[in-house]
């Protein structure tokens, strides 16, 4: 059997980071896990062949080749993912659907031969028997969501290195908190289920075995969501780390009660963490009460922020508008929150209500519900009536992101990160010579020399270099997202 994987394209958003991994020489910032972990479900027999899309064009050929065709999405490549099957029937193929956009959509997938709903753990072994015996099913779900003692390591071997900006691995599914425009919690649960300290250890192994150094992707929407196995995991990762010649930075998404735990932070630290995302989402209290995030009131959040920082991890964070109890001035209140809590990127969206979750229900139930999301959050579209006048809101969140991502306003955030976020003086150099030198070349050819804001990039480099040598690296890595983070804001006019 000849099994084609399939990721459809992602637009430009937060997460592509697509305008800096040109300087990088990069095509796509992380690999399709999920496809890979699905890959390893399989017959070890049966022959594998992944197209990215983010990375490589999809050729009729490549279709040809296969005998199925297994494609995921998350709801913002529901565009491509409609394109891919369309492609793919033509051609007279079988597809298998799965992932998390198949198994929240409210739209009919008919011309799917198979859908697969939530995690695939116990239903795609199932699904390969009924192949085999003739006798396939056109729908596949979980009775109960499957321990990840059941996850095997993904095929790392199925994408090309050279091609991604950074590698990805998972720790856990779920998370305990409730915020009510969560979708996580609707697919995974709220109880955080975790994978063992030794398949941990052996998917490090593996990606080190292939050759990746750099950058690790956790890619958990809490990593702290089961403190207990966590802080039992960090040690055996500072071990391997250490064993291995401290072979990977790791970054990860984690709640803000991170900051209410020194074991935690220290433990994360000596692991080498260097970059944490937090949904922050907004300084207001009411609108906090509204999202039902409690865990975001216990204590100041500044100074949740900078005791992230002083713990050597950059601090990246979700923030949002267009909460009902958002008061008139909250764009200016979440300017100024970003800038002093000096957090470079920064991901600022309007409120939108994902499938199936406490906020659709509700806007839904109050006749407010108008369409399905983009799944792009990082836009000026809106999918619900807003309690704000629409084109108040719409223009207030397009202020935000003209301000924090103008050059000036961007560079200092980052000289006042790079003051905060201390440097582990032993990290090694992540990049070859050759490479860092091609990529400083190209951020400062595009940056310094056509763009039009190059008198800040240049005024930013001197203070760069002056004040913060031994992190300089890290501060055009910074420089190349801010460009990024521009290109998304002027895009939204």
């Amino acid at each position: 059997m000849k099994a084609l994987f399939i990721n459809p394209e992602y637009p430009d958003t937060y997460w592509s980071f697509r305008h800096a991994l040109t300087f990088e020489g990069k095509r796509s910032a992380f690999p399709p896990l999920g496809l890979m972990t699905v890959s390893a479900l399989l017959p070890r027999p049966w022959q594998r062949k992944l197209i990215d899309m983010n990375v490589r064009t999809l050729k009729s050929s490549d279709i040809e080749w296969a005998d199925i065709v297994f494609v995921t999405a998350m709801l913002v490549q529901k565009d491509s993912l409609r394109e891919v099957v369309k492609r793919c029937k033509a051609l007279g193929k079988r597809v298998v659907l799965g992932g998390p956009y198949v198994t929240t959509s409210v739209e009919d997938l008919s011309e799917a031969d198979h859908i697969f709903l939530g995690e695939a753990e116990t239903t795609l072994p199932e699904f390969v028997k009924d192949l085999e015996r003739g006798e396939a099913k056109r729908l596949y779900q979980a009775s109960e969501r499957p321990q990840l003692c059941l996850t095997p390591i993904p095929d790392f071997g199925l994408v090309d290195l050279k091609r991604y900006s950074a590698m990805s691995i998972q720790y856990s599914r779920g998370c305990p908190f409730q915020c009510e425009f969560c979708d996580i919690i609707e697919i995974y649960g709220r109880i955080p289920r975790t994978k063992s300290n030794e398949q941990m250890i052996a998917e490090m192994d593996a990606l080190r075995g292939i050759g990746w150094r750099g950058t690790v992707f956790i890619v958990d929407d809490n990593f702290i969501g089961n403190k207990k196995n966590v802080k039992r995991l960090l040690p055996e990762l500072e071990k391997w780390q250490e064993r291995n010649g401290n072979p990977f930075d790791l970054l990860t998404e984690a709640s803000l009660n991170l900051a209410e735990d020194d074991d935690l932070l220290d433990g994360m630290r000596r692991a080498r963490f260097r970059r944490v995302f937090l949904g922050i989402e907004t300084p207001v209290e009411e609108s906090l009460k509204e999202a039902k995030k409690p865990q975001n009131m216990r204590g100041n959040l500044l100074d949740s922020v900078r005791k992230i920082q002083s713990y050597g991890m950059e601090v990246m964070a979700g923030f949002i508008v267009g909460f009902d109890n958002d008061p008139e001035d909250i764009f200016e209140r979440q300017i100024n929150f970003i800038r002093e809590s000096a957090i470079p990127l920064a991901m600022v969206g309007l409120l939108t209500a994902l499938p199936d979750t406490q906020l659709w229900r509700r806007l839904k139930q109050e006749g407010r519900l108008l369409a399905e999301s983009c799944g792009e959050n990082t836009s000026d579209g809106l999918n619900f009536i807003p309690k704000m006048d629409k084109d108040r809101l719409i223009e207030g969140y397009q202020v935000i992101m003209r301000t924090i991502y103008s050059p000036r306003e961007y560079y200092q955030r980052a000289l006042e990160c790079l003051k905060r976020v201390p440097k582990d003086g032993d990290i090694p150099h992540r990049f070859g010579f050759i490479s860092g030198a091609i990529a400083l070349s190209r951020i400062a050819l595009v940056l310094g020399i056509f763009d039009r804001e190059r008198m800040e990039f240049w005024r930013y480099f001197r203070r760069a270099a002056r004040d913060h040598r031994e992190n300089f690296a890290v501060s055009m890595r910074l420089a190349a997202m801010g460009y990024h983070f521009r290109k998304l804001a002027e895009s939204y006019g």
